[in-house]
């Protein structure tokens, strides 16, 4: 084996550790902790945090997919702020949520989220640290040190891509205002209105970009766009969460059974791997579930979004416009033609969801009922904590009651009879959406078919029938060129693209 190919291994395994070691950081204080603290921590190195930030984008882009800007960036810019941040910490590890005020429940909390020992974060922070520089001298190795100029008109883009969106707090102090106050978030007001129109202008202008670019283009802008996902998904899960997103103060939140949650990495894993099962998911399951919530957030007491720049409706809104576009988008470019047989699998899927959601809820909440941590024990009733909704298993989001069916998880009772509810309300909501999909393509083809013969429009009557004709054109159509492989996925091959987009 040549030094080439022995530095190349390396460059991808430090590459994949540097990736792990961080997604395990943010478990710890996690540096999303300090950017609303500019003052606290200092600018240098909230900065050199935030560039480090953009390096989670920049090395795999540059590693896994040899994006040559991408590394030209990295191993010119990278090493002096990871160097610069080794030595401007200051107070960072010692940050925490206990107080010499802290109530006994906050106390419970603290022990629970500061499950990873300081020592054991500072280890980590320097490990990362020193993966960082590895990797960046390694694609000097593969890369050579000539760079290209017009490589560093990316680094701003990427550092716009991973900006931490608590930021915006160091002007604002969200105690300041009430749920009354204009700029506060609720139902169907006009920031609920704007966050619609953001959600639908991303996704179209999303589509028109990529429409413009070639094959290859459109999966490293993809992937770009998984990658950014998910460094902006994991920005909430620290130690600290009661300083976050939404309404949970313990990192129990953190486990990804909330159906936007699973569906981030689903979609996210459909684009990157390039796997049909993966596709049907994310465009069957988690297109409607990210679009359903963005049209009703739920009941009032359920969220605590506060106000339109605030952090929470920052992430819930960037988030959600990110995991809808990354579901629906490779269908509307032609790199994956849902039919109707690639449902089965997603209903079954989301069964299973719900059954684990269910029982994560259940053992969650019996966790924290009687959970005692010196003189004090957790109690629901007290209000000390909010139930795990895990895919709406607990809180109905509806302003209605439903009988209680109990079933006994640990020490808690579930609602059996709603979770059934729920099932079946989102297993419809599934079919609706994918019933409109398919009414578009059969109004697209005919309105394309009599703008070129130009004859009258299409009537209704027709809608249908094309709808149906095109129902029996997906099940009768012709399979990819490796759909027969063991594990019954294939990747999404040119040809099946082309025959796609020439529909």
């Amino acid at each position: 084996m040549n030094i080439r190919k022995i530095s190349d291994i390396s460059l991808k395994v430090c590459a994949g550790l540097l990736l792990a070691v961080s997604l395990v950081l943010t478990f710890t204080v996690s540096d999303y902790y300090i950017f609303n603290r500019i003052g606290q921590y200092g600018f240098v190195f909230v900065m050199c945090q935030w560039i480090k930030k953009a390096g989670l984008l920049l090395i795999p882009l540059a590693v896994y997919y040899n994006k040559k800007s991408c590394s030209d960036i990295a191993k010119y810019f990278l090493p002096v702020f990871v160097i610069t941040a080794c030595f401007t910490f200051g107070d960072f590890f010692d940050a925490t949520n206990i107080t010499e005020n802290s109530t006994g429940a906050e106390l419970c909390f603290a022990n629970i989220n500061e499950f990873i020992p300081r020592a054991a974060n500072i280890a980590l922070y320097f490990i990362s640290s020193a993966l960082y520089l590895i990797v960046c001298a390694l694609l000097f190795v593969r890369d050579g040190w000539k760079a290209n100029a017009k490589s560093f008109i990316f680094l701003p883009f990427a550092i716009v891509a991973c900006v931490p969106l608590n930021i915006f707090e160091n002007f604002f102090d969200i105690n300041d205002y009430s749920p009354e106050h204009f700029l506060w978030f609720k139902n169907f007001t006009v920031w609920h209105l704007l966050a619609i129109l953001i959600l639908a202008g991303f996704t179209v202008g999303a589509y028109y970009f990529l429409k413009t670019q070639n094959e290859k283009q459109r999966q490293d802008y993809l992937v770009a766009g998984a990658i950014i996902l998910l460094i902006q998904y994991h920005s909430k899960d620290s130690m600290l969460l009661g300083d976050g997103y939404n309404v949970y103060s313990y990192v129990f939140s953190a486990i990804p059974l909330f159906i936007c949650n699973i569906g981030v990495y689903v979609a996210c894993l459909s684009v990157i791997l390039k796997k049909r099962t993966l596709y049907s998911i994310s465009f069957f399951v988690h297109a409607v579930g990210s679009l359903t919530v963005f049209i009703y957030f739920g009941k009032d007491e359920m969220s605590n979004y506060g106000i339109i720049v605030s952090y929470s409706i920052l992430y819930f809104c960037l988030t959600h416009c990110l995991l809808f576009a990354l579901c629906v988008l490779p269908t509307a470019l032609g790199q994956y033609k849902f039919r109707f047989k690639d449902c089965i699998i997603p209903l079954v899927y989301y069964f299973v969801v719900i059954i684990l959601a269910t029982v994560a809820s259940g053992l969650v909440s019996s966790f924290l009922e009687g959970y005692t941590y010196g003189d004090y024990t957790l109690s629901f009733e007290n209000g000390d904590f909010n139930l795990p909704n895990y895919a709406f298993t607990q809180v109905n989001p509806l302003p209605i009651e439903v009988p209680m069916v109990p079933l006994r998880i640990w020490k808690w009772d579930m609602n059996i009879f709603y979770v059934l509810l729920v099932y079946l309300a989102y297993v419809c909501l599934f079919w609706s959406f994918n019933g409109a999909y398919f009414a578009f393509l059969a109004i697209r083809r005919k309105v394309l078919a009599r703008t070129a013969a130009g004859v009258a429009p299409v009537t209704a009557a027709e809608v249908v029938a094309e709808a149906a004709a095109t129902q029996a054109d997906e099940a009768n159509s012709v399979e990819t060129a490796n759909a027969g492989t063991a594990d019954g996925e294939s990747e999404v091959t040119e040809e099946e693209c082309e025959q796609t987009e020439n529909v």
